[in-house]
């Protein structure tokens, strides 16, 4: 059921498992001072520790291997390599090196996110992403990371989500930084855009024979009835968390009704320069997309963007996120449709649940079958000839969950964040027959 050189995967992010984070030259990022700020995080958890994977890799490693992963995706800390503005860590770049040469000396290819969230608090000082000097920087950043990993790396993530870091960092304050101004997340979300071709261009530059693309999250937006009102509502929804990205990434253009809508709520977009769009629209190797749920739609006069989420009484993870197969298929239908033909990865795609132990085992039935139904939602759409040429799971381990902290568990891997133990999970036996057998026919 799925071709031989189709790549199953797992995901992490450095700030969620390495721990470390004072060690060997690292400075703070943003997520060390936000996690530590009272009542921004449940439980007033942080990720000073995580799953220590700085110290543990090799045991990670070991299990990915036993597991049968095709490739790991992991985030590099962008503080840990440059923890202070022109300086480079070597003992950051040393724990990259060490890492990637254990996953290739164990058959599992790395693909390597530049940028997961964690900017580097000097960097934030000097006006974060708001800010365009950020743009240099990150050309910096990049080079560094080409010229230090890029004999080894075959697949390159600019960004994670810019979604996520501007609307849930920037306008919602859910995220590190915290901040609440929609002025302040739109410059972000294109300060992050402009990143990514900058640093599509000096890719080019190097010569390196490995892909490169970004990763974004992506769901498709339903309107609750055909009534006009709760089209526009989907209409607007869709625009917000999805056109907002695809169109300058895929036609080098911002959607005209965002647009209209954002200058109607006195957005300036003097931050937007000559070409900048034409750099964000250069040549992209794959698209990364994440996908976790969809969005029923119904106008709502008084909300933001004039529509509010419609429960549709499906099941839910752990997140209270409506368990939706169909909805996977649709968003890359609509990619192909309307955006670009590039081949699709699918970089993240998890659940979390209450996992029970029985007998030392963990039991996550639940998981498993959100696995197994997103992973036939894969075949159908490559039946349909959707390329879709790679799948990682979220997560490979249980880890710092952002602003739900330790409460809520990803993994095919579970953690004792006490003992720092680890288990495979049910899950995780599950996925490692079906990456054995490439087909869902795999015993549990």
């Amino acid at each position: 059921m799925f071709e031989k050189d189709f790549i199953f995967g797992a995901a992490t992010a450095a700030y969620q498992i390495e721990g470390a984070h004072d060690s060997d030259g690292k400075t703070s990022s943003i997520w060390d001072v936000f996690s530590h700020i009272p009542g921004k995080i449940a439980n007033g958890d942080n990720g000073d520790v995580a799953c220590d994977h700085y110290h543990l890799y090799e045991n990670d490693i070991a299990l990915m291997k036993e597991i049968g992963l095709d490739s790991y995706r992991f985030s590099v800390s962008w503080p840990r390599v440059i923890p202070h503005p022109g300086h480079v860590n070597e003992k950051g770049i040393d724990f990259y090196n060490r890492l990637i040469d254990k996953l290739l000396d164990n058959g599992i290819s790395p693909m390597l996110t530049m940028y997961h969230w964690d900017l580097p608090q000097w960097m934030y000082e000097k006006g974060g992403w708001i800010s365009r000097e950020i743009c240099g920087y990150f050309e910096d950043y990049s080079e560094l990371l080409f010229n230090k990993f890029g004999d080894r790396v075959k697949y390159w993530v600019t960004h994670n989500e810019p979604y996520c870091i501007s609307m849930l960092g920037h306008l919602y304050g859910q995220h590190a930084p915290g901040h609440k101004n929609l002025q302040d997340a739109i410059q972000t979300a294109h300060h992050l855009l402009l990143t990514h071709g900058r640093a599509l261009n000096i890719f080019r530059q190097t010569g390196l024979k490995s892909k490169i693309g970004i990763t974004l999250n992506l769901g498709p937006a339903y309107p609750y009835s055909e009534t006009e009102t709760d089209k526009l509502a989907a209409s607007r929804y869709d625009g917000f968390a999805n056109r907002w990205f695809l169109e300058p990434l895929f036609k080098g253009q911002y959607p005209v009704d965002m647009l209209d809508y954002y200058e109607s709520n006195h957005i300036d977009f003097s931050h937007i320069q000559d070409d900048d769009l034409k750099i964000i629209n250069g040549e992209t190797d794959f698209l990364g997309v994440n996908y976790y749920m969809d969005f029923n739609m119904r106008y709502d006069r008084d909300a933001f963007l004039q529509g509010s989420h419609v429960d549709m009484g499906r099941k839910k993870t752990a997140m209270g996120w409506e368990i939706s197969p169909e909805g996977f298929i649709d968003i890359v239908r609509q990619i192909r449709e309307k955006y670009t033909d590039i081949p699709v990865m699918i970089t993240e795609n998890g659940s979390a649940f209450k996992d029970e132990i029985k007998n030392g085992e963990i039991e996550d039935t639940e998981r498993l079958e959100y696995l197994r139904s997103h992973l036939e939602a894969v075949v159908k759409m490559n039946e349909e000839g959707l390329n879709v040429i790679a799948y990682y799971v979220w997560s490979l381990m249980d880890n710092f969950e952002w602003a739900f902290g330790y409460d809520k568990r990803f993994g095919i891997i579970g953690v004792d964040y006490d003992s720092q133990k680890r288990i495979i999970k049910k899950s995780g036996r599950y996925y490692s027959n079906i990456i054995k057998k490439r087909s869902l026919q795999a015993i549990e």
